[in-house]
């Protein structure tokens, strides 16, 4: 017989408590449109989260809206009323989530001195009060009651057992001690819950939920000390977004235990396939850009320069990596070309795109590659193509983009004018095509011209350089047949860059089609 925090192998069950659509929304710049957040929750729900947090419900109208939709439509998932020790609060949240399968309600006050003194003029006895009164008023409504003592890792650690136990006689089953701050130690965190549920009466008939900020870089890390001393819930945000430095984050926790289930004994109900596209999907709709060297989702995650890394991937993918990247839905591109690269990766590269090269030519790309990689530091698949029909006399590329104009004003749509070079009937055509900003009116002159001109779905611009002559690099990804295809450019002109990322993301695509053509016509 299993307990509800014991899987059927014996693993201890780790709920995924989800706050991006709360927490994380109060990043500074961060506010999701209602219409957006019911997105997202569903995509949670695809992800398989436990538990939702969807918004403050007194927040707004608005906010208010979106919590009863998704409470309306993820029946299969718990959706927690997030509210302040305030009945006003509390009605709202029981308000807005009534119409959820499962619902609890999450109450919080605050139990450090500090902010009992500057923030809340409240003694301890008066906070102690307040936390039994809301805790029962809520009560009427809800069975499951989460209550988080605010500040706990900051707080005297007498009164947060004191507190503890009032939330817990009057009803509270879920206790959360939240770092609100991102303050505390791993052996610290692990001995906050471990004395709580020791000291506070009738610490151990209820469940522990984890909340932690990274302001020191540690929320995975003290989220692991607090599971270690008990917890069975983890409160996260995708990306990790949140106040500050913001929270832990999902993808991380998740694939720490995911990756170390054996020595953790531990597992969550995740869906790994679909990381990527939640974490994309966040990204997009916060406008906020994922650092390159994040773990699990990070431009870099997964890739690497250095030659004898290269090699050894090649050889095999464990010499160098601990996680497959494909089970997560991120696109297969271990292999960034600079100017630490070798000759394998070289070869390799231009293999998967049915160009081969030996010998004295591979001799000469590798030569010829390695001084384009002093200059620009990282040498783009397109790129790399080029190089290769110069040293071979060759021209791989389909298509080439050889000139763009774009007509802009305030007012009216842009119009704009491009011309395609066809590399293997030496032709060139322009197209003309108009759109309600200059880059959607470029696109549709190259779907014109490009007959695989696929589906445009990302495009990331990072700025390289400052001043007049600063240079931009864009990043398109287009998906064709399911296939996603990824071309880069650098230019002074950001539109013009990221053209050409599109002409290349096509090429890469084209010549794919036609290396697998090949490869079942000579079966």
């Amino acid at each position: 017989m299993t307990t509800i925090n014991e899987t059927n192998n014996g693993m201890k069950k780790i709920q995924i408590f989800d706050t991006t659509l709360r927490d994380g929304e109060q990043s500074p710049g961060a506010s999701i449109d209602p219409e957006r957040k019911i997105i997202i929750a569903r995509q949670l729900g695809k992800l398989g989260i436990d538990v939702i947090e969807p918004g403050f419900a007194i927040s707004s109208p608005g906010e208010f809206a979106a919590i009863q939709q998704i409470s309306r439509e993820l029946q299969h998932v718990e959706i927690a009323g997030f509210a302040r020790a305030m009945k006003v609060d509390i009605d709202a949240a029981v308000k807005a989530t009534q119409d959820a399968a499962r619902r609890r309600l999450h109450l919080f006050i605050s139990s450090s001195d500090i902010h009992l003194l500057h923030q809340l003029n409240k003694t301890r006895k008066e906070v102690v009060q307040i936390a039994r009164e809301m805790i029962a008023y809520g009560k009427q409504f809800v069975e499951e009651i989460e209550f988080s003592a605010m500040d706990s890792t900051r707080s005297d650690r007498d009164f947060v057992v004191e507190l503890v136990e009032a939330a817990i006689a009057e009803g509270a089953t879920i206790i959360n001690l939240p770092d609100t701050l991102g303050y505390a130690m791993p052996d610290e965190i692990e001995d906050l819950f471990r004395s709580v549920r020791r000291q506070a009466r009738g610490g151990e008939t209820v469940r522990y939920s984890t909340h932690c900020h990274n302001d020191l870089g540690m929320a995975a890390a003290n989220s692991l000390a607090a599971i270690r001393a008990g917890a069975t819930q983890v409160e996260v945000t995708v990306n990790g977004v949140g106040e500050r430095a913001g929270n832990c984050s999902l993808e991380e926790i998740a694939m720490i235990i995911e990756t170390r289930k054996s020595a953790l004994q531990m597992e969550t109900r995740i869906q790994q396939s679909e990381i990527y596209e939640t974490s994309r999907m966040v990204s997009r709709a916060m406008h906020y850009p994922i650092a390159y060297n994040k773990p699990i989702v990070g431009r870099n995650a997964f890739q690497h320069e250095s030659g004898i890394h290269q090699d050894g991937l090649l050889k095999n993918r464990n010499t160098y990596e601990i996680m497959d990247p494909e089970a997560m839905g991120i696109p297969r591109s271990m292999i960034v070309l600079g100017r630490h690269s070798g000759r394998h990766a070289i070869k390799h590269r231009l293999s998967e795109y049915g160009i081969a090269v030996e010998g004295e030519e591979l001799v000469n790309v590798y030569n010829r590659f390695k001084q384009v990689a002093d200059e620009k530091k990282l040498v783009t698949d397109n790129e790399l193509i080029r190089i290769a029909g110069e040293m071979t006399d060759t021209q791989p590329d389909p298509y080439m983009l050889s000139d763009l104009q774009v007509l802009s004003g305030s007012h009216k749509s842009r119009i704009a004018t491009v011309t395609i070079r066809e590399n293997e009937a030496g032709t060139e055509h322009s197209y003309t095509g108009t759109g309600d900003g200059p880059l959607e009116a470029v696109i549709h002159c190259i779907q014109q011209a490009i007959p695989v001109a696929a589906e445009f779905e990302d495009l990331e611009i990072h700025s390289l350089s400052t001043g007049e002559d600063a240079h931009g690099e864009a990043v398109v990804t287009i998906v064709n047949n399911g296939e996603r295809y990824r071309g880069t450019s650098i230019h002074s002109d950001i539109v013009y860059a990221a053209a050409q990322a599109y002409v290349a993301a096509c090429n890469q695509a084209m010549l794919t089609i036609n290396k697998l053509a090949n490869e079942e016509s000579v079966i």
